[in-house]
């Protein structure tokens, strides 16, 4: 017959089983050649560096008509991966442009030599001092990629990129940059009504402190890289390229030209993204039978 304190005992194991199971699973080991892309994960209280076993692999030549940002964002890149002095990127502009894939590239172009790239999420942040105590004692140089950055009126996520872009008493991080893409240049909102806080003393124009506040965040990143959007002829360009690329034909230049441009309007947009739509579709539908 069981005793009082045996029931008890029972009762606080299966108690116990059952808290385990809602518990986060323990963070795999580091495994550093697994992989030369990773992203943070986190599960409860737990986060850790999962590894990218097929990052995408862009290359720099199939990248069109953004030879400008290429140039300086692979010469940043080049000094950083050659252990020399390099800034925080931030590249801004029009969606579909190329910012993200230009990131890819340098993973592709750069791994070789030591690069390796993390891919943190905006929501996660906050877990940046974690991430960099993970990677603390690494020789290779390490890009933190943070896709879409854009920060909402009363989000604080952006106060943990602050510093370690550029606010902590410890000096910054050698062997580690910042490179993020966005459709603001600043990163937050702006408003009309903020233009009332601005100022003139002595002839000078004096920004409110929510102005200052918000340019402190993108003022951080050493190097601005701006992307605009594509005119007709460089969209049908990229197109082109990319049904190249995809090993399709274009026999007919200028049915292609016109279903080029049909696909632009219906998605109301000239980027490289829809180009990459329309060659993708384009090469899928050589040799498919037509619907009636």
């Amino acid at each position: 017959m069981e005793t009082g304190l045996e029931k008890l005992m029972a009762r606080a194991e299966a108690l116990l089983e059952r808290i385990e199971a809602w518990l986060p699973s323990p963070s795999p080991e580091m495994d550093w050649e697994a992989a030369v892309a990773w992203r943070w994960r986190r599960q409860g209280n737990k986060g850790w560096l999962q590894p990218v076993t097929h990052p995408h692999a862009i290359r720099l030549e199939d990248l069109c008509d953004i030879e400008d940002q290429k140039r300086r964002v692979t010469e940043n890149t080049r000094q950083f991966v050659a252990g020399k002095p390099a800034n925080n990127v931030l590249l801004t502009g029009a969606r579909g442009t190329g910012k993200s894939s230009l990131i890819k590239a340098m993973l592709t172009e750069f791994s070789g030599q030591g690069l390796r790239v993390i891919e943190i999420e905006k929501d996660h942040l906050v877990d940046l001092p974690e991430v960099m105590e993970c990677i603390a004692q690494r020789s290779e140089r390490f890009i933190l990629f943070c896709d879409d950055l854009s920060f909402e009126a009363g989000e604080a996520h952006y106060k943990a990129l602050k510093t370690v872009l550029d606010g902590s008493l410890a000096a910054p991080s050698e062997h580690v940059l910042v490179y993020a893409t966005s459709n603001r240049r600043h990163l937050m909102p702006e408003f009309f009504s903020e233009n009332q806080e601005t100022r003139h003393r002595d002839g000078e124009i004096h920004p409110g402190e929510t102005v200052e506040e918000k340019i402190s965040l993108s003022d951080r990143f050493g190097l601005w890289v701006s992307f605009y959007p594509f005119d007709q002829e460089a969209y049908l360009e990229i197109a082109r390229h990319w049904v190249g690329v995809l090993g399709g034909p274009v026999a007919d230049p200028e049915h292609f030209r016109l279903e080029a441009l049909q696909w632009a309007l219906l998605r109301g947009s000239r980027s490289g993204r829809s180009a990459w739509h329309f060659a993708r579709d384009w090469v899928g539908r050589q040799g498919m039978p037509r619907l009636p």
